[in-house]
């Protein structure tokens, strides 16, 4: 792990460069060697920044890709995009993957922590729900890492791994922790109107914390059964989640240049080397979605590359819904949409409290109105694909079908729900180099080359703890 390179603080307010091979931190004028003199307010808005810009490059990318929402595409040789596809995600691709995960965002959400101290538990607290939410997005795709160990800095340069499932343990605990933090009457210091995530509204902070232990307990039900009856339990208490898409838990970006999402960002930089995949399309026949999803090809319709090594196709790109008009849509981490779907499954498959079929319409809905579709395409769209029905493995693959839908390009959760679920059901890339779908990543070259402590995978069929299908 290169933890010696944690002390160079990256607390831009606006975003990293979108490249995989050259993204780089915006200078403040503060010195990197001296992160007791970085105001609170400056490390938590490059933080928070980091969250969502960090969760939207690449693993999005390879998630998205892997998962056939995107494909990658060229107009002549073999790009980095359509090796993807063809599951050659190599140690060397994950560098800064997991740099930008470390460095520029848990060590400073750390810092956060340790400069708020007791006076000042709202920046305490939301710091704990975003590293929360992102060490369960690291243990998604990577299983084991360091946790325990990972932020000492130079007090230990080669931290010892802990298990996936010991780090969700702790990070429902300290989900707890923050909630109770931000939900305290004073604070000496606050995230303010400026605040890159949910603004001076800490009740937000609050649902989606709530909504956040909801998902992990989801991901590990299958395979645990107290977290399926933890699971219950939350919804049966007084807790408060997710109410609406203003909700959302997003990063949010603007159309300035060097602030837009890193979707957007890579689009521009790279035109034409991410397209829309044919699976997703053939499960979107006549969808309102399609126009904010995606943009028609020169013929006017659309169309999705259905192999990596495909060049000179011409075929539909990213639309608005991901991309904006110019770099300003969210980066959606966890939805409403997303919300009514766990409560959905919950339900059908768990026997957890609520009606699966009034969520299962309520999570279409939400997703219909993120993306902007009238009402009347809404109500259309409910008629023919809003009722659940047949065996509950039948009502499973149609929630996570139409979850898979709606958690288009949303970091890595549909790559989670495949291979918790099996749905939907995917056929892998006929010219991948290897014969399975990715079930986690490769550790990062560089961390398997400075730290004694990480053991390289010997392949990617390496299952996370809570992949149990």
């Amino acid at each position: 792990m290169k933890i010696y390179k944690y002390s160079a603080l990256v607390i831009a307010a606006t975003a990293l460069l979108a490249s995989s091979s050259c993204k780089k931190a915006l200078d403040i004028n503060t010195s990197p060697n001296r992160p007791a003199d970085v105001p609170i307010a400056t490390l938590y808005t490059g933080a928070a920044v980091n969250v969502g810009f960090t969760a939207g490059s690449d693993l999005s990318r390879y998630s998205s890709i892997i998962m056939q929402q995107f494909a990658g595409a060229s107009s002549g040789g073999l790009t980095q995009t359509q090796q993807y596809g063809q599951y050659l995600i190599q140690p060397t691709d994950l560098n800064n993957l997991w740099s930008s995960f470390y460095s520029n965002t848990l060590v400073n959400l750390d810092l956060v922590v340790q400069k708020a101290g007791t006076t000042s538990p709202h920046y305490s607290g939301v710091a704990k729900l975003l590293e929360a939410y992102t060490y369960s997005i690291m243990v998604d795709t990577w299983g084991d890492i360091p946790y325990s160990e990972a932020l000492k800095l130079t007090d230990n340069l080669q931290p010892h791994y802990d298990s996936g499932q010991a780090i969700y343990a702790s990070l429902l605990t300290q989900i707890d922790a923050g909630i109770a933090e931000v939900s305290a009457t004073t604070s000496t210091s606050s995230p303010d109107a400026s605040s890159p995530i949910y603004p001076n509204d800490f009740s937000a902070w609050v649902r989606f914390g709530n909504t956040l232990k909801l998902r992990l307990l989801l991901h590990e039900a299958k395979k645990i059964p107290a977290a399926a009856t933890a699971l219950t339990a939350l919804l049966n208490s007084n807790a408060k989640f997710l109410a609406s898409n203003a909700d959302n838990f997003n990063g949010n970006f603007t159309s300035t240049a060097n602030a837009q999402n890193p979707i957007y960002q890579f689009d521009q930089q790279r035109a034409g080397y991410i397209v829309a995949h044919q699976t997703i399309l053939g499960l979107m026949q006549n969808d309102p979605r399609l126009p904010f999803y995606f943009n028609t090809n020169s013929k006017g319709v659309y169309a999705g590359a259905t192999s990596p090594s495909e060049s000179g196709g011409d075929y539909s790109t990213l639309g608005t819904y991901l991309e904006g008009q110019e770099g300003e849509a969210p980066i959606r981490m966890l939805t409403f949409a997303e919300y009514n779907f766990i409560r959905a499954e919950a339900a059908s498959q768990y026997g957890a409290p609520g009606d699966a079929q009034t969520f299962y319409r309520a999570g279409i809905t939400a997703s219909l109105t993120d993306a902007g579709v009238a009402a009347a395409d809404i109500s259309t769209y409910l008629d023919t694909h809003g009722t659940l029905a047949g065996t509950a493995a039948a009502k499973l693959q149609q929630i996570i079908t139409q979850k898979y839908i709606a958690n288009f390009g949303n970091v890595s959760e549909q790559w989670t729900d495949w291979r918790r679920t099996g749905y939907p059901v995917l056929i892998p890339a006929s010219d991948a180099v290897t014969p399975n779908i990715p079930r986690s990543f490769y550790y990062p070259e560089t961390e398997i080359s400075l730290n004694p402590n990480a053991k390289q995978k010997a392949n990617m069929d390496v299952r996370v703890f809570w992949d149990a299908q």
